[in-house]
């Protein structure tokens, strides 16, 4: 319940950019939460392909953005009219219960909080990359957008919202957040997210990859590098 007595309501904000062969799946996952009142926003950031027209009857909102996930997500925000801000992946799948946890958490004073994850891969490989990363999550109070980031509307406001950098948003929005509560640990369900970003440029090379860059990040490399070299 709000403040105010009345049900919590989610606004869930998917940025995208050419996901016209994703974005179903993830839609039709959230159907059920938007048939329940609950608010889809979609922000694109300049795609050449058939993603708004795929989603337009599937969502509440779709908005245009400047690229970057940083500029579109905050876009998204300020347009919510949701007590929570539900921060999605394109390739993301949301499992029938995750919506309700995610309620039940924030009806208990959380102010924020993130999912475990598995991977879509069948590989076993993958199965160690997925637990590395909610081990990480768990013990450094950090979550990736992977994750599917949930916070409560005025705490995010108070942190101003995503920072205006190419790389590692989530990660700086995190410490933002974890400086005003430890974040819910959602460990069921998880969602799903693709791990095509890991099959397409090798799984040991993108674990290097993204291990080499937050620990660039932490010792305080410049974000647009890191987003060279990410690229």
């Amino acid at each position: 319940m709000s403040a105010t007595g009345r049900p919590l309501r989610v606004s869930v904000i998917i940025p995208v950019l050419n996901e016209a062969d994703t974005i179903t799946c993830l839609l039709e996952d959230l159907a059920p939460l938007r048939r329940q009142g609950h608010e889809i926003i979609l922000v694109d950031g300049g795609s050449e392909d058939r993603t708004a027209e795929v989603a337009g009857p599937e969502v509440d909102s779709i908005l245009h953005s400047i690229r970057g996930r940083a500029a579109q997500m905050n876009a998204g925000a300020e347009r919510a009219r949701g007590d929570i801000l539900w921060f999605l992946h394109a390739d993301t799948r949301v499992p029938p219960a995750a919506a309700e946890q995610l309620l039940q958490a924030c009806s208990n004073g959380r102010l924020w909080g993130r999912f475990d994850i598995s991977l879509s891969g069948s590989k076993w490989l993958l199965r160690i990359v997925e637990r590395l990363m909610n081990l990480r999550s768990r013990a450094t109070g950090l979550a990736t957008g992977d994750q599917g980031i949930f916070v409560e509307r005025r705490t995010f406001d108070a942190v101003s919202g995503f920072p205006q950098i190419p790389l590692m948003e989530d990660i700086a929005l995190s410490k933002g957040l974890r400086r005003r509560s430890a974040p819910a640990c959602i460990r069921r369900p998880r969602l799903q997210t693709s791990s095509r970003r890991w099959e397409h440029k090798g799984i040991v090379r993108t674990i290097v990859l993204m291990w080499r860059l937050r620990l660039a990040y932490a010792l305080g490399a410049e974000p647009r590098d890191l987003a060279k070299r990410y690229r």
